[in-house]
C-alpha cells in the first residue's frame, strides 16, 4: 500500500531528468512504478530531445529509465482510463520524444534496464543503438488490448524476419534479451550493474567520430531506407542530401586525414 507521504514524493519527483556530460546528454525517465508515459511526459521528452537536436555541443544521447524492473510500460493506461486519447498530442518527436523528431541527425542510445512493453518497445525500436540488461524483455501486448503498436507495425517487419515480427505483433510473443540480441535488435547484453557503464562507453566512441560525418550517415540512412540500391546511389550523387554535401565540403573532412598522417587525435570543428 502506498502511503500519502510516498505519493507526495512521487508527485514531486521530476518525470524526466537530463544531465550533460561533455558531448553526451543522459536522459532518464523516472515515473514509478513502471515508467509509463502519458501525453504530458511525452511532450516533456520531446522538448528535451529537441534541445539535444539543436545544441551543437551535444553529440549523442543516452535514454535510460529509473529502477531495475521496467524500462517503460509504454502508454500510461491510467491516463487512458482517465480519458486521454490514443491519438493524443505527444509532442513533435512523437511518443517517447525522439522517434519522429524532425531534423534529428544525432544518435540516440537506449539503455534498457528491464521490461520494454508496448510504447516502451517502440521507443527502443526507434533508437540508433541499444544496450540491454540481461533481465530486459520486449513485448507488444496492444493487439490483445484492442489497439495496435502503430510505429512498431512499421518498423518491426523491417527489422525481423516476417514470421517472427508477425508473431510479436499479432500474438504478443515476448523476446528476452538473448533473443533480441540474436535477431539484431540490440547491440549488446550486459549484467544490469554494467548497463550504464557500457552505454556511456559506446556514447564516448560515437562522440569521437566527426559530427558532420555522423549527421551525413544519419541523413543517408533516413533518406534511402525506402529505396532500392540504384535509386539510393542516384540520390547519394544528386547533391540533394544537405548533410552529406556539407560533410564533403567541410574543414573536418580535411582534418581527419591530416590528423591520421600526423599521428594525433583529430580536432573536429563541426564545419
Amino acid at each position: 500500500m502506498t502511503s500519502s507521504t510516498e505519493a507526495s514524493a512521487d508527485a514531486a519527483r521530476p518525470a524526466v531528468v537530463s544531465v550533460v556530460d561533455g558531448p553526451v546528454l543522459e536522459i532518464t525517465l523516472d515515473r514509478p512504478k513502471a515508467n509509463a508515459i502519458d501525453a504530458a511526459t511525452s511532450r516533456e521528452l520531446s522538448a528535451v530531445f529537441a534541445e539535444f537536436r539543436d545544441t551543437p555541443e551535444l553529440r549523442v544521447a543516452i535514454f535510460s529509465a529509473a529502477g531495475d524492473r521496467f524500462f517503460s510500460a509504454g502508454w500510461d493506461l491510467n491516463a487512458a482510463a482517465a480519458g486521454e486519447e490514443f491519438e493524443a498530442d505527444y509532442g513533435e518527436g512523437g511518443f517517447g520524444g525522439f522517434g519522429e523528431l524532425p531534423g534529428l541527425a544525432k544518435p540516440v542510445i537506449c539503455a534498457v534496464n528491464g521490461m520494454a512493453v508496448g510504447g516502451g518497445f517502440e521507443i527502443v525500436l526507434a533508437a540508433d543503438l541499444v544496450i540491454a540488461a540481461e533481465t530486459a524483455c520486449f513485448w507488444l501486448p496492444e493487439a490483445g488490448l484492442g489497439i495496435i503498436a502503430d510505429t512498431a507495425s512499421v518498423r518491426l517487419p523491417r527489422m525481423l524476419p516476417p514470421v517472427v515480427a508477425n508473431e510479436v505483433l499479432y500474438a504478443g510473443r515476448r523476446l528476452d534479451a538473448a533473443e533480441a540480441l540474436r535477431w539484431g535488435l540490440v547491440n549488446a547484453v550486459v549484467a544490469g550493474g554494467d548497463l550504464m557503464a557500457e552505454a556511456r562507453a559506446l556514447a564516448e566512441r560515437v562522440a569521437e567520430s566527426a559530427p558532420l560525418s555522423v549527421a551525413a550517415i544519419s541523413e543517408i540512412g533516413r533518406r534511402t531506407a525506402h529505396l532500392g540500391l540504384p535509386e539510393a546511389f542516384e540520390l547519394l550523387r544528386s547533391g540533394q542530401l544537405a548533410a552529406y554535401e556539407a560533410m564533403l565540403a567541410s574543414d573536418d573532412a580535411s582534418e581527419g586525414p591530416r590528423a591520421f598522417t600526423e599521428g594525433r587525435p583529430p580536432r573536429w570543428q563541426n564545419r
